[in-house]
């Protein structure tokens, strides 16, 4: 039996991701939270084989989650489910500790097969992910200007390039937006930039918004 802690704000997905474990049989005992804060109490208090973790939630952020779950609980496996492409976030939650990374469009056999797999210690990794892992870790590898983001300013780009308004996207993460006015400003001039049109430019050029 494999104890799974589903991670969504959005509750008919969770009902939905736990549809799909508890129709594969009783190999998964599933249980939930629909935050970050919600998460981590639950973490502190209970016993879990791995998570599934969802990177884009209001307030903080499923990268901070991530992190904060490593530094509480290194050995506990989290496979991040996401709606975004890889090229977006995968390799930044790699990084940070995840066991894998999975979007959300995957069949429910292919999430099975990647929480069984990190659950039992694994990394679930794919192809397209495998490739990108062995161009990062390259000796002749030039840095990218977005990888000089922080994450919350990376999460801040990509809101921007979607075609977000400052406003919106204080909304969207819970944050003032003086906050968010700030993380632009360090962005634009970390990626040496002006405007928010040299920053949608780059990011569809760099396929970091759908």
């Amino acid at each position: 039996m494999m104890n799974v802690l589903i991670v969504d704000d959005h509750a008919i997905v969770r009902k939905g991701l736990r549809q799909i474990l508890v129709e594969h049989g009783s190999t998964f005992r599933v249980d939930e939270a629909s935050g970050g804060q919600e998460a981590l109490e639950k973490i502190d208090t209970n016993s879990y084989d791995a998570v599934v973790l969802d990177i884009t939630m209001p307030g903080r952020s499923g990268l901070d989650v991530l992190k904060d779950i490593k530094n509480r609980k290194p050995a506990l496996h989290v496979l991040v489910l996401s709606m975004h492409p890889e090229d977006q976030y995968a390799l930044r939650v790699m990084k940070a500790g995840a066991s894998g990374y999975l979007m959300k469009e995957s069949v429910p056999d292919e999430l099975v097969k990647a929480i069984q797999k990190v659950a039992n210690g694994g990394k679930y990794i794919t192809s397209s992910l495998a490739e990108k892992l062995a161009d990062f870790l390259g000796n002749d590898r030039v840095e990218k200007m977005h990888e000089r983001l922080s994450d919350r300013e990376f999460e801040v780009l990509t809101l921007i390039a979607s075609g977000k308004t400052v406003k919106e996207i204080a909304e969207a993460l819970c944050l003032s937006v003086k906050t968010v006015s700030t993380y632009r400003s360090r962005i634009l001039e970390k990626m040496m930039m002006k405007t928010n049109a040299e920053v949608t430019h780059y990011a569809i050029k760099n396929g970091l918004v759908d």
